[in-house]
């Protein structure tokens, strides 16, 4: 039968208690408790911490006893799968009972959050969705950046998160935390916090314990209303038709225009090329969904393949398309003042030192200052909308529900109110 002892070995101001762990002539292995206390305090014949002042000498010896009975179960289970009982095995044992990383991924991935999280993501890799497609790489990317914010807040409130302790009291400072000292808006910190959701419902799936509250309705989402502008049919056309002097404000004109003009994303119109135009059509795949689009050959599109003798614009980069659209929106004088969020500076403390990082910040701006590559998506189906049907809209832009299209709309209630008044005025009069 496997016994326990346990002993300190020096006799220094403070003294580690050490565990052993013996079975006959089977196994006689040892290894530190992580349990210190201090000189001349230990009974030998107790076995145990005697009553010291200033010392919390009773907790040490319920700790004793608790890890005692934590390792027999543990050997117990173990002695059933053939286990080999070594220093190795010891180690793992009680670090996994004081909480700490093992360092044997088997047993950390269950217990860890960030580990568990590593874990999640490796499976992604090769998970297939209900439509049977892999899981797409940006999706992966932000579990990442998840997983990335996560081991941050470790690091701030100086813990190691096992999947337990995603509780309430987690989501409020976990939010505090990307609030305060990330700077982040409540749409940016909703992302991560659903991916926590995600990742905590698929360990319940696979049995492993988790805090039931997180299915409370506390556990909320974060998410604020977005300020993002579009840009109406006459913005539109006054940049077609502006001469502009300078050729890669020309050229970023040009690729800005088949952007508003195709409702595709950023990442899907600067990649066409002559072999997606198929008889007077658009033909894509769209890179964020796999979803393929036909988009009939606005005249303005056609007119710049005309001018470029059938092909598209000079390729450029994403960032410096988003910096060359706002100078060709500056030039045009699309500079109402108009309320929406840009990337600005943000200085921040990290370890005493001062650091500039970027994030959206909510003002009132000349409206040039506030276009991006988002713009063109928007326009397209904000310009449209109302004008044909709704789902002819949708099989364009790739939206899957009509409220999930409904809210990329950005008409505003005063455009709505014109709208309706437009109509009263060319209906028949009785």
């Amino acid at each position: 039968m496997a016994t326990v002892h346990l002993r300190v070995k020096t006799n220094n101001e403070w003294n580690t208690i050490y565990f052993r762990f013996k079975q006959s002539k089977v196994f006689d292995i040892e290894c530190s408790s992580g349990l210190k206390i201090p000189n001349k305090r230990w009974s030998t014949i107790k076995s145990e911490v005697l009553p010291t002042k200033n010392f919390n000498h009773d907790k040490v010896n319920q700790d004793l006893t608790d890890l005692e009975r934590f390792v027999m179960g543990e050997y117990n289970v173990d002695i059933k799968t053939n286990a080999v009982f070594n220093s190795k095995w010891l180690k793992e044992k009680i670090s996994k009972f004081q909480n700490r990383e093992t360092k044997n991924e088997s047993i950390d991935k269950v217990k860890f959050f960030t580990n568990y999280i590593h874990s999640f993501i490796e499976d992604s890799k090769t998970t297939k969705t209900r439509n049977n497609t892999f899981i797409k790489p940006r999706t992966i990317q932000h579990y990442n950046t998840t997983l990335i914010k996560i081991k941050a807040f470790e690091d701030f409130q100086g813990v190691k998160l096992r999947i337990t302790d995603i509780d309430l009291k987690f989501h409020t400072l976990f939010i505090q935390f990307l609030e305060k000292q990330q700077k982040l808006n409540p749409n940016t910190i909703g992302g991560y916090v659903d991916d926590i959701k995600l990742m905590i419902n698929n360990a319940d799936k696979r049995g492993i314990e988790i805090n039931k509250e997180i299915k409370l309705s506390g556990f909320y989402t974060p998410t604020n209303k977005t300020k993002d502008i579009y840009l109406k049919e006459d913005e539109i056309n006054e940049i077609f038709n502006h001469k502009f002097k300078l050729e890669y404000l020309d050229n970023a004109r040009d690729w800005f225009i088949i952007g508003l003009r195709t409702g595709l994303r950023i990442s899907d119109f600067l990649k066409l090329n002559k072999k997606k135009l198929v008889d007077g059509f658009i033909e894509k795949n769209t890179l964020k969904t796999d979803f393929p689009v036909i988009i009939p050959i606005h005249d303005q599109v056609q007119f710049i393949l005309d001018k470029r003798n059938g092909k598209f614009p000079r390729e450029i980069s994403d960032q410096k398309f988003n910096d060359y659209i706002k100078k060709v929106c500056e030039e045009v004088k699309i500079d109402e003042m108009t309320e929406g969020a840009k990337m600005d500076e943000v200085i921040i403390k990290k370890d005493g030192k001062k650091e500039t990082i970027y994030r959206k910040k909510t003002g009132t701006y000349k409206k040039y200052e506030l276009v991006s590559s988002h713009i063109c998506r928007r326009s397209f189906a904000t310009n449209l909308y109302g004008k044909i049907d709704t789902l002819t809209i949708m099989k364009i832009t790739g939206h899957k529900t009509e409220a999930q299209f409904l809210s990329y709309i950005k008409i505003t209630p005063k455009e709505y109110a014109e709208k309706l008044k437009a109509y009263w005025k060319n209906a028949p009069k009785i």
